[in-house]
């Protein structure tokens, strides 16, 4: 790909050939449509590459001062090769763009690939075709609002940082002294939030725009319209707010600040220019002056850019990412207009010759746009990614799995974790069945194994994970923790020759899939299950055996109501714990595919804006296909999951497991069932105590278990390439 570089020593500028960069997790990789030239920050870049050596130190003392010290510490000889080695290399340009989408990294949930969005940072939001960007330096570009003006999201997030710093309330009037690209901005800003705006700058053009974008009166600062105009509005008290979106070496600017502002005022700087702030002026009247951090709280912070950490909208409420949304939305509302302010569209290859008019001064502008070429498409249609369905390999020496137990023998069985499932829907059963022994929970807290062990009678609370998966006592091992643990826990107690149950997901990616097989075939301990119960459900067991066998390819559609999630619940820390389809979409594949009696080959995937509803399309071998419909935007009070099967003129609907319902030659209808649903945790638990007691076949395949997640897994592969994906097996 190609990008627009600088090296700093030489002033050389150019569009070089580079790898495009990697789709890392927690970003998406963006290409640029339109990114935008600061002709403030990125100019002044430029000419400072120009300029001398002497011209460079004198232009960054604070950069003089690191060198001095490092020379202190390092000596003459390793300071200059380090300080020439950093001068003589090329750096990037840009920090402000607009492009598409066109591959999603893990852990990110809000954008599809082909989706707009908007970019920002000097590391991300690159003069480049392509851009990886983390997900709290991008923003959705709203329906409306046109790529070139989504490409202001950065510089607008600038103003409006600077905006929120002076506080601006109904009625009150601002003074804005600079009428560039962030000034002119600040003045439509200002202007929707009720404020009257009083323009300072020495071009008449830059006057005469902010007036036409909204400030009561503009003027040449070293001429008496500013101060009058101040004094008119103000009845002589002088302005509430003064914003210094200036650049250059004057004084001017906070002078005339001090001058203009009121008593107890606020002056803002937004821009870089000199602050020599004259002591009396800003004494005597007491000014607040404040400094506004480029685009806003989250800035320069590694843990919120490049990690994700987003701050509590209770205690941060503008964000960096925030305020890109903020601005974004309101010029697709139409209450800020950025068109006036783009002076020059250029081709992206044209951009050194660009810079260098800029430069010159031979091309005058406000704001100037790189325009990219669109992406050529590729000959023919585009290829569906390959999933491989790991092989399922049990090694040829000897299982350490528990054998069949004695009648008179109880079942020994521990839990990692003690939840809210595994204290609702699990241990309620497991407590009450005979032949069981609730041996030891182990949890990360002594008070949650300490109630567990309470309620529900085990013989032992922990939080020694290695002491249980050691104990020989303990024949099976369930694992109910978080889902990012699952694989990892899994694999751990598979290697310690446990049977074990393991809540979905099996695993969030298809790394920890593998590994978890190769812990069964390092282990040659294959007695695995994964909590799919809905297929031990005695409502759908029995539906399915009057459907009877099929000898043609069916049609089944599924349609989960799951509803929206509660704020703070942990299933929304997507990041670390996966897509909410992740976590529990292995039910709803598992349930079609025992239905369909089949693993399936293939799966496409779509989502609505924001991949809040999904659509996922399953194929079979024989042609049958599955729909499952899994939606979060539904009425609460409809039903959570109602399925439909057709084939061979026969149909087979379930309601909710309340009611099911088989048409044929005959029609079977169940009767109504209670409210508490029975969706099969109690018939699933008794095959696996089943299993682990006769050391006889485990209630599901594991080659069925591995398909499905394997499946679930797909959708996410779906969804960034937006075809089907194959599932090939060995």
């Amino acid at each position: 790909m190609k990008q627009v570089v600088q090296n700093y020593k030489s002033g050389e500028l150019a569009v070089l050939d580079v790898p495009v960069p990697g789709c890392k997790p927690g970003g998406v990789l963006v290409r640029t449509a339109y990114s935008l030239i600061s002709t403030g920050t990125e100019l002044m870049k430029v000419s400072e590459a120009g300029m001398s050596m002497l011209g460079k130190a004198r232009s960054r003392p604070d950069q003089v001062a690191k060198v001095m010290q490092s020379v202190a510490t390092n000596g003459v000889p390793a300071t200059y090769r380090k300080v020439m080695g950093k001068l003589d290399s090329y750096t990037p340009l840009g920090y402000s763009l607009c492009g598409v989408v066109e591959e999603v990294g893990a852990g990110i949930d809000d954008v599809k690939v082909g989706d707009l969005v908007a970019c920002a940072g000097n590391e991300h939001a690159l003069h480049a075709e392509l851009n990886w960007v983390p997900k709290n330096l991008y923003a959705p570009v709203p329906d409306g609002l046109a790529p070139q003006h989504a490409s202001f999201g950065t510089v607008g997030s600038i103003a409006m940082q600077g905006v929120r710093q002076g506080e601006p309330q109904l009625g009150e009037v601002a003074l804005v002294i600079g009428l560039g690209l962030i000034g002119q901005l600040v003045v439509q800003l200002l202007a929707a939030s009720g404020v009257r705006v009083v323009g300072a700058d020495p071009d008449p053009a830059r006057c005469e725009l902010a007036e036409r974008l909204g400030a009561a009166a503009c003027g040449d600062p070293a001429s008496a319209a500013v101060e009058n105009a101040v004094a008119e509005l103000t009845d002589g008290h002088g302005v509430d707010q003064v914003y210094l979106a200036a650049g250059g070496g004057s004084n001017q600017p906070v002078e005339l600040a001090a001058k203009l502002a009121r008593d107890r005022g606020r002056v803002v700087d937004i821009g870089k220019c000199r602050l020599d702030l004259p002591w009396n002026a800003y004494y005597e009247k007491e000014l607040d002056v404040r400094f506004s951090r480029s685009y806003g709280p989250g800035r320069y912070d590694p843990s919120y850019e490049l990690e994700g950490r987003d701050y509590p909208i209770g205690y941060v409420r503008w964000t960096e990412r925030r305020n890109l949304a903020c601005f974004l939305d309101l010029a697709a509302r139409g209450k800020v207009d950025v068109e006036p302010l783009i002076s020059h569209v250029a081709d992206f290859d044209d951009a050194v010759e660009t810079y260098q008019r800029l430069k010159d001064g031979e091309l005058k502008a406000i704001t100037a746009l790189f325009r990219y070429p669109e992406q050529a498409g590729d000959a023919g249609e585009a290829k569906a990614p390959v999933v491989a369905v790991p092989a399922v390999a049990v090694s040829t020496k000897s299982t350490k799995a528990s054998p069949a137990r004695a009648a008179d023998t109880p079942v020994r069985l521990a839990f990692i974790g003690a939840g809210n499932y595994a204290t609702s829907m699990l241990l309620p059963h497991l407590a009450q069945r005979e032949g069981v022994e609730l041996s030891t929970v182990v949890t990360t807290t002594a008070l949650s194994g300490a109630n567990a062990q309470r309620k529900f009678g085990f013989k032992e609370a922990t939080t020694d994970l290695d002491a249980v998966l050691g104990d020989k006592s303990v024949d099976a091992v369930f694992v109910v923790t978080r889902h990012s643990s699952h694989a990892e826990l899994t694999r751990q107690a598979l290697l310690a020759g446990k049977t074990v149950f393991v809540e979905k997901p099996l695993a969030l990616t298809e790394d920890e899939l593998a590994g978890v097989l190769a812990a069964v075939e390092e282990s040659g301990n294959d007695r695995l299950q994964v909590g799919f119960n809905r297929r031990f459900a005695p409502l759908l067991q029995e539906a399915r055996t009057r459907f009877g066998a099929r000898t043609g390819p069916a049609n089944l559609r599924y349609l989960v109501n799951a509803g929206r999630l509660t704020h703070g619940s942990w299933y929304l820390q997507q990041g670390t714990e996966g897509s909410r389809f992740a976590g529990e979409g292995g039910h709803f594949i598992d349930t079609a595919s025992w239905l369909l009696d089949a693993d399936p080959v293939s799966v496409y995937a779509t989502a609505t804006s924001g991949n809040e509803d999904l659509q996922v399309v399953l194929r079979y071998p024989d042609g049958s296909t599955a729909t499952i419909s899994y939606v979060t935007t539904g009425p609460s009070g409809f039903p959570k999951e109602t399925l439909d099967l057709v084939a061979d003129g026969r149909a087979l609907r379930l309601d909710d497991f309340v009611r099911a319902s088989v048409y044929g030659r005959k029609k079977w209808v169940s009767s109504r069932l209670p409210k508490a649903r029975d969706k099969g945790q109690n018939a699933e638990l008794a095959a696996f105590v089943k299993a682990v007691r006769t050391g006889g076949p485990m209630p599901v395949p594991l080659e069925s278990l591995v398909a499905t997640t394997a499946a679930t897994l797909a959708v996410q592969a779906g969804l960034a390439g937006g075809v089907p994906v194959t599932l090939a097996r060995p």
